[in-house]
């Protein structure tokens, strides 16, 4: 079959995951790195930290400890969506990360490619204290209440695997390729 990838689970047979296009989504804290890079190192496909293609100006309207809007993120969701276009036109699969705020921010994502979203959702204090014990990264603790605010979790009509991001990096890597493998992709829309 074209475009089947055959990963390597250690200790057990080949597994055969098909080419996904999948945003890792959710606030900042939540993971998304960890995973993304995670999936990325095991199945083989292209991985792109979605807060690198921001724009300057956004970064530094962030490490001002400003929240960013609607308008902010035009630019960025765009240059996330092309990213993700030219991923689905090679063939192979791909994993972006992005918070993906807002269905609509989803759906500018998602605009005529086959798009999921894995949503990391754990408890907002878990989340909380992440971020007090991050290192290196210009998003401060005092923008996660803006970004909960803003967020409008996934409906049960989009594309969605909802992942509690509570375990350890290496079973949270392990259920989601297990989910991969189980759960059918969408349709282009």
């Amino acid at each position: 079959m074209v475009g089947i990838v055959k990963e390597k689970k250690s200790g057990s047979a080949e597994e055969i995951v098909e080419p996904r296009y999948l945003v890792v989504m959710g606030v900042s804290g939540t993971g998304k790195t960890t995973l993304a890079q995670g999936l990325a190192k095991r199945l083989g496909w292209p991985f792109q930290e979605g807060d690198a293609l921001h724009p300057e100006a956004n970064v530094a309207k962030m490490a001002a400890g400003h929240p960013l809007n609607d308008e902010d993120r035009a630019p960025w969701l765009r240059l996330c969506h092309e990213w993700l276009q030219k991923q689905v036109q090679c063939g192979k699969g791909a994993i972006l990360t992005c918070s993906a705020l807002k269905r609509h921010y989803r759906a500018l994502l998602s605009e005529g490619l086959p798009v999921e979203f894995l949503y990391l959702c754990p408890d907002e204090k878990v989340v909380e204290d992440r971020l007090l014990h991050r290192v290196g990264h210009y998003m401060p603790p005092s923008l996660l209440p803006s970004q909960y605010a803003t967020l409008e979790e996934p409906g049960d009509d989009e594309p969605v695997i909802r992942i509690s991001s509570l375990q350890g990096p290496e079973i949270l890597l392990e259920n989601v390729v297990e989910s991969l493998r189980n759960v059918r992709h969408p349709a282009v829309v």
